[in-house]
């Protein structure tokens, strides 16, 4: 019996450097979209669409990022099912991973009034607005990673803080 990992992928496009204005672009619409956001929160949201979006290369970003930041173990693990573990989030928390879902997965249909209403009470407007944007910010760069295959692994925690 071996215990070899399997090879990485090889990315399809080095989208960064093939079109550097759209990463720029993107770079300072991050930087706009977290201001004011909770770091913490920030990366749990992050890694939540990550996951509901089968983005390995974010996955691999965001849970070190939120390590470096002082995030859990356990609270990282247990986002995944986080509807069964809410006792390890505040309602701040789990109102943004709960609006992460609905604005990832419009597929579902759309944002439902509830979802939103829940956000708006602990949120106020220029959290919510920036909020928002951060959640449509990590969605857009999961579609550049999946698409292009970035490689996950590589990444040192703290490299991309814009």
């Amino acid at each position: 019996m071996t215990n070899e990992y399997a090879a990485p992928h090889t990315p399809r496009l080095e989208w960064t450097k093939s079109s550097p204005a759209v990463y720029k672009a993107m770079v300072q619409l991050d930087r706009a979209a977290r201001e004011g956001v909770d770091p913490v929160l920030l990366e749990l949201v992050k890694i939540r669409a990550s996951q509901l979006n089968h983005c390995a290369y974010c996955l691999d970003m965001h849970t070190k990022d939120a390590l470096a930041a002082g995030e859990t173990v356990q609270r990282i693990v247990q986002l995944s099912a986080w509807e069964e573990s809410r006792h390890f989030y505040t309602a701040r928390e789990i109102a943004a991973i709960e609006l992460t879902e609905a604005v990832t997965v419009l597929t579902d249909g759309f944002v439902p009034d509830e979802v939103y209403e829940r956000a708006a009470k602990v949120f106020d407007e220029t959290e919510l607005a920036h909020l928002i944007a951060s959640i449509n910010v990590i969605n857009v760069w999961n579609r550049f990673a999946v698409t292009t295959r970035m490689v996950p692994g590589a990444y040192e925690a703290g490299a991309f803080k814009h």
